[in-house]
């Protein structure tokens, strides 16, 4: 399991770091290192409000690794000063040696209202965006009144210009558009059926194309939840079933009005007695009992836009994610130490030439 990876690794495959509600954040330092042996490609850094602050932990990702990717997939354009948030990407990239991309996303409108935040809107992260990247070329921002904030005057001290790219988090049509207009890269999100995979990555590119610019210098991440056999069968179930419940409770009309799902079977789980009284996350706080209470409400179709069973069955929807036109696949809520089964049946099927010129950067296509 700890062995060196094969030769130049699996570029087109990444995991998030401290996948779920992992409460120790050194686990991290471990995880990118076996991740680093075996070859994945990239590490996704998710935000949250309390030991997950994507700084610090891209930091760390980059001081014990060499050669992986660095993504924060997603941090929120309101929650930093723009200067500060630049500053950190000029950081990371530096220190990664241009191995980091900056991940934004909408994050939730409620928690940004108790928060005293204004909410995200495509506007602002496109004002974001081009603050950034101004910053990024060393010019300054002067006079600034847009929907991210104003600025009187904005500039960096930083010598020499930084091409940092920008990972896009996108879930609904209006932001899979923003990214294929202004994003380098594009992290879909669990529980895509193949179908709306397809549909996205169309979204995307069109976008582009609509943009003036090349749909194929994006690059368009899946996001796969990933739950081998080997893994104990009840945090199968807390990984599967409780990481949808877990989405279908923050917003589960976006997800299901993607896929195309029954919005009744959505009514229905709102509706019942075990879900309205449950506190916390299901994927963190529910017990066995209720978690295979929630299976009982979920259609098996929702279940199955996932990667389960063996190594072998994992490394086939993998392969399927490809060929719904994706040009890169995380495996979602599964640590390395969980995907080393899954990744020697990758391998025997995976098409090498077609991955080679994947650079280490997750969000770069092509190399920068």
């Amino acid at each position: 399991m700890s062995g060196p990876g094969p030769e130049r690794g699996f570029p087109e495959l990444g995991f998030y770091g401290l996948a779920g509600h992992a409460p120790n954040p050194r686990d991290l330092l471990d995880e990118v290192r076996l991740a680093e042996r075996l070859g994945l490609g990239a590490v996704f850094l998710s935000e949250r409000f309390d030991a997950k602050d994507a700084a610090a932990l891209a930091g760390a990702a980059a001081a014990v690794s060499e050669s992986i990717g660095i993504g924060t997939a997603a941090t929120n354009p309101n929650t930093r000063h723009p200067r500060v948030t630049a500053t950190m990407a000029t950081t990371l990239h530096r220190l990664s040696d241009g191995r980091y991309a900056l991940g934004l996303g909408r994050g939730f409108d409620v928690l940004f209202d108790l928060m005293g935040l204004p909410r995200v809107t495509s506007a602002r992260l496109e004002d974001a965006v081009e603050i950034y990247r101004t910053l990024w070329r060393g010019d300054a921002v002067t006079a600034h009144d847009g929907p991210a904030g104003s600025f009187p005057y904005l500039s960096r001290t930083a010598e020499g210009t930084d091409r940092i790219p920008i990972l896009m988090v996108a879930l609904g049509d209006r932001t899979l558009e923003l990214a294929g207009r202004i994003a380098d890269g594009v992290v879909l999100h669990p529980f895509f059926s193949d179908a709306t995979l397809t549909r996205a990555v169309k979204t995307v590119r069109d976008a582009a194309v609509a943009a003036g610019r090349d749909p194929a210098s994006v690059r368009i991440w899946a996001v796969l939840a990933t739950v081998e056999n080997s893994v104990p069968e009840e945090m199968r179930t807390r990984k599967l079933v409780g990481r949808l419940a877990t989405y279908l409770q923050g917003y589960g009309d976006v997800l299901v009005r993607a896929n195309g799902w029954d919005s009744s079977v959505l009514d229905r789980f709102r509706a019942d007695p075990v879900v309205h009284d449950h506190r916390g996350a299901f994927d963190a706080a529910g017990t066995a009992e209720v978690l295979e209470h929630i299976r009982s409400l979920l259609p098996a179709a929702w279940l199955e836009a996932s990667a389960t069973g063996s190594a072998e069955r994992c490394a086939t929807r993998i392969a399927d994610q490809f060929e719904a036109g994706a040009d890169s696949v995380i495996l979602h809520g599964a640590t390395p130490a969980e995907l080393a089964p899954v990744l020697p049946a990758w391998q025997t099927i995976r098409d090498r030439g077609r991955f080679a010129h994947l650079p280490a950067n997750p969000g770069w296509n092509t190399p920068a």
